[in-house]
């Protein structure tokens, strides 16, 4: 005699719906960025090309400045910048010594957050036509400059971010860090990001290194545009787009790399600051992503659900594919898809960090 097979409850069935559409749009996009996200590529610097100012901001950078400033100042640019924000381990010092021209920063402004005035005093100094801004953590491998000024060319982006090759070395680090490239690339599909005029939930940009033509940076009135925003990135990027300049992104590939944070914890204090404005500053959006993000990579292992074999494949493919897109293939790399389903409950310190009211950042306290 046949087993009468007991009905799936309605939640569950729902459930599994949600879930499944969510990670099928999420892979769509995954394949539409593995043919579509421009990779930049190394090139020489064009003779006769645009001035190019590379302006780095820096706050108790001392530790990273050995590392990554000899890769930019072999770039070939017409001036390097560093901007000394009143560090107390003698960055300014390290910065001279490597062969930077380096600017004392000023105290900052009543109503400014730290990052956009160091940025606004390097747009002051800097003569380039061309402004790049790239952080002190980035590192510009040969050809880079080349190979940037190729794709701004090429894009005809008035602002051309690049999203740095995340490179992780201690198991803290790949914990979190790599979620930067996940949430661009599983998110964005680029030809959405190309739209004209661009929509502005569809406007992404990675502070990491923002690449600039100087009347358009004008246009917008500098960085006082942003002042006060803590994701003072993408929020700039809306306002030019805002203007009708155009906005694009470039993965860095094996030109321009990042090692942002050295464990966990830096990690978690790093999305912390910026977990809440990624989410538009919706703390009630910020906890249903994180449920949605719960609930698609981790649950499908808890749950006694039928057919729930695809949901658990979906979460430990999708960092997987991402990695891959990023250009991050070491067998290291490739092993982070195993943390796919533990990811969401290691986020939950960022979650918890983000809803304070008050965050820190480099000894500096923000209101949110």
């Amino acid at each position: 005699m046949k087993r009468r097979r007991t009905p799936e409850p309605g939640w569950a069935r729902a459930y599994r719906t949600v879930t499944a559409v969510w990670l099928l749009g999420k892979a769509l996009t995954l394949a539409v960025n593995a043919v579509t996200f421009p990779r930049l590529r190394p090139a020489p610097v064009p003779p006769g090309g645009p001035r190019v100012s590379i302006l780095i901001p820096a706050r108790n950078e001392a530790a990273n400045l050995p590392v990554t400033l000899p890769g930019v100042l072999a770039q070939g640019a017409h001036e390097v910048l560093v901007l000394d924000d009143r560090s107390d381990d003698g960055t300014g010092d390290v910065a001279r010594h490597l062969g930077a021209r380096v600017i004392p920063g000023a105290a900052r402004p009543d109503g400014w957050h730290g990052k956009p005035w160091a940025c606004q005093q390097l747009l002051r100094a800097a003569s380039g036509d061309v402004l790049i801004f790239t952080d002190a953590d980035v590192t510009w491998h040969s050809g880079a400059l080349g190979g940037l000024l190729r794709e701004l060319h090429a894009s005809g982006a008035d602002l051309l971010s690049v999203q740095p090759r995340q490179s992780n070395v201690t198991p803290g680090e790949r914990l979190l860090t790599p979620l930067v490239d996940a949430a661009v690339l599983s998110y964005f599909p680029f030809p959405l990001l190309r739209m004209t005029p661009p929509h502005p939930l569809a406007t992404i940009a990675n502070g990491q290194v923002m690449a600039y033509r100087r009347a358009a940076l004008t246009c917008v009135g500098g960085y006082a545009a942003v002042r006060d925003q803590m994701l003072e990135d993408t929020v700039m990027a809306r306002k030019l787009g805002q203007l009708g300049l155009r906005v694009s992104t470039v993965l860095g590939r094996g030109c321009i790399g990042v090692r942002m944070y050295r464990s966990y914890p830096e990690s978690v204090a790093g999305f912390g600051k910026n977990a809440l404005p990624i989410h538009l500053n919706s703390r009630a959006f910020m906890l249903a992503s994180v449920a949605l993000h719960v609930a698609g990579h981790t649950l499908p292992w808890l749950l006694p659900l039928p057919n729930r074999n695809a949901l658990r494949a979906a979460s430990l493919l999708e960092r997987l594919a991402v990695n891959l897109i990023a250009g991050r293939r070491t067998p290291a790399d490739l092993a982070e898809g195993l943390l796919g389903p533990v990811t969401p409950l290691l986020a939950l310190p960022v979650l918890a960090r983000a809803l304070r009211r008050r965050v820190s950042w480099k000894g500096r306290q923000y209101r949110q």
